[in-house]
C-alpha cells in the first residue's frame, strides 16, 4: 500500500515540475526522464505482481532511450542555434 502511494505521489510531483518549468528545456526533459523512470518503475511492479514476462520491459527502455536522444538532440541544436536553453528566445518563425 505504501508503494503504491509512493509511486502516485513521484508521478503527480514528476507532473507538477513538468508543467512548471517553463523557462528552460533542459529542465524540461529532466523531468520527463523522470516520468519515464515512474512509469518503468509501475510497469515492472505490474508486470512482476501478475507473473507476466519482462520483455516488454526492454521495449518500453528502447523506446525511452530513444525519445531520450531525441530530446538531447533538440537540445544541442538549440544551444548552437540561440547559445542557450531559454524557451523564452524561440519564436515559431524562427524554427
Amino acid at each position: 500500500m505504501l508503494l503504491k502511494f509512493s509511486i502516485i505521489f513521484m508521478f503527480f510531483s514528476g507532473v507538477l515540475v513538468f508543467s512548471s518549468t517553463r523557462k528552460h528545456l533542459l529542465l524540461t526533459l529532466f523531468s520527463l526522464e523522470f516520468l519515464m523512470l515512474v512509469l518503468f518503475l509501475t510497469l515492472f511492479i505490474f508486470l512482476l505482481s501478475f507473473g507476466y514476462e519482462l520483455y516488454f520491459l526492454l521495449f518500453f527502455l528502447t523506446f525511452s532511450v530513444c525519445e531520450g536522444a531525441l530530446g538531447l538532440s533538440v537540445l544541442v541544436n538549440m544551444i548552437r542555434s540561440h547559445g542557450n536553453d531559454l524557451l523564452s528566445s524561440l519564436s515559431v518563425l524562427s524554427w
